[in-house]
């Protein structure tokens, strides 16, 4: 989930970079990432697999993006990030201890270099792609599924699996409101399904967990995940204990693509995935400057400081003024109960039920809330707790507010679900931060680590969601 910013074609402006004096960006917080276990590591190495973060001996092209880390002589990481932020470069999550890291062509790496500072190689953007492959129907770059083909495999469910599964249409992509193609945004409610489940009303007998994915289009990792979980509860109803327990007691709701147009503009090369984060709203920008940043748009703690229009964390016009927004905003207060004041330090109460999940790629981290502050939230205690048992099984690093980098998320979902309606909300960022299986485009053969390794932490958010707040603390 990248923090910084993103450019036009024609790369960022030739920029003189002061070396004193910064003062920290507002959205240039860059979580910490933790090294991606060992054995783990051996293994994709012994692959031969190119490593973000990593010395490698390749010489880019002058046109290709690919990962940078940047120093300065004299400035600290913290304010070197923020300038470059606020002038237009990609700045990435990674850790602030040697380096800033960075997206970028090696032409802006020349630049940086012509104004003193130290600027190294780390890795492509890209896996590579074998010439011979062919991509199955509705896939790209591997195996990866597109927005389509998504909706092909939502459908397919509900239509194999009528009594654990309802597809609901709730919301429309940008592009659809202007008549121009785009999407339904759509949910899956999977559960043994009885009467009054998986109607979009919040008297429904069943606690509520929703999985949200791909919000950021070029964090490819977070579609197939869900894309997987969906598979993994009606493929194992009946013969795995925990999996029909759960889905005896709980509606598990999946929106495996909160912004499907830009997952198309990512898919719409099969071999080298476009790098847009942000939805396909026209505002004037070139290239991956389209768009506003759907995790910035909530009307939750919205903030117009966010970004300019054609940065990566573009907040947009107004607080949801994004379709998806609305539409996801719309539907997750239709099926969640409202148990907490308005007043942002006011507890939701012990009788809150329901959770929230939503996938971002690629720092490795169980995020709670909240996100906007480093003030602790007044359920601190219990949403700790579920993030660190989330933690037993990914080994992520458990953070709220900036995460001690000097970053908030203000409009993002998690904050937006918490404090509106006391559900606790969570972001994992699907990591690992070095080896072939980082950065926004890892080779598809790494989602058989990252399911084993978020599996059990989605199952125990799951669960949570019958009674979040035992604590009430």
């Amino acid at each position: 989930m990248a923090h910084g910013s993103v450019h036009g074609d024609a790369g960022p402006p030739t920029i003189e970079v002061p070396m004193t004096g910064f003062s920290l960006f507002p959205q240039a917080r860059l979580r910490r990432l933790i090294a991606a276990g060992a054995g783990v590591l051996l293994v994709l190495l012994g692959a031969g697999l190119t490593m973000p973060g990593s010395a490698v001996a390749a010489v880019p092209s002058t046109t290709d993006l690919a990962y940078y880390d940047v120093t300065s002589p004299s400035t600290g990481t913290g304010g070197l990030a923020a300038d470059l932020a606020q002038r237009g470069y990609d700045v990435l999550e990674g850790p602030l201890t040697t380096a800033v890291p960075i997206l970028a062509t090696e032409a802006d790496a020349q630049r940086l270099r012509h104004r003193g500072l130290t600027v190294r190689y780390a890795g492509p953007l890209y896996q590579p792609v074998p010439e011979s492959f062919v991509a199955a129907a509705d896939t790209y770059y591997g195996g990866y599924h597109t927005a389509a083909g998504h909706e092909v495999h939502n459908q397919s469910v509900a239509t194999a699996h009528p009594d654990l599964a309802v597809l609901r249409t709730i919301g429309q992509s940008w592009l659809k409101t202007q008549s121009r193609g785009g999407h339904d945004v759509q949910a899956l409610c999977i559960t043994k399904i009885v009467s009054g489940d998986c109607a979009l009303t919040t008297t429904g007998s069943k606690p509520k967990f929703t999985l949200m994915a791909q919000m950021h289009a070029r964090e490819l990792s977070t579609g197939e995940l869900a894309y997987k979980w969906i598979d993994y509860l009606v493929n194992n109803y009946g013969t795995n204990t925990a999996v029909t327990n759960l889905m005896n007691t709980t509606e598990l709701w999946v929106i495996p693509i909160a912004n499907p147009d830009g997952v198309d503009i990512v898919s719409s090369n099969s071999t080298r995935p476009v790098s847009q984060r942000k939805n396909a709203h026209d505002n004037g920008c070139s290239g991956t400057g389209l768009g506003v940043d759907l995790n910035r748009n909530s009307s939750y703690h919205w903030d117009v400081n966010q970004g300019t229009k054609c940065s990566e964390t573009y907040p947009g016009t107004g607080a949801a003024s994004e379709p998806e927004t609305q539409g996801i905003q719309g539907f997750l207060s239709k099926i969640y109960r409202d148990t907490k004041p308005s007043a942002d330090f006011s507890p939701a109460t012990t009788a809150t039920t329901g959770t929230f999940l939503t996938l971002h790629s690629y720092a490795a981290l169980d995020i709670y809330p909240y996100g906007w502050t480093n003030a602790l939230a007044p359920n601190n205690t219990d949403l700790k707790a579920i993030a660190t048992a989330m933690a037993k099984s990914n080994k992520y690093d458990v953070v709220h507010g900036d995460g001690g980098l000097n970053y908030f998320a203000p409009g993002a979902t998690d904050d937006w679900i918490y404090g509106t309606l006391g559900v606790p909300g969570y972001t994992i960022e699907v990591g690992p931060n070095a080896s072939g299986c980082s950065g926004f485009f890892p080779a598809y053969s790494c989602m058989t680590s990252f399911w084993n390794l978020n599996l059990p932490a989605f199952m125990t958010l799951a669960t949570a969601a019958a009674r979040p707040y035992p604590t009430g603390s």
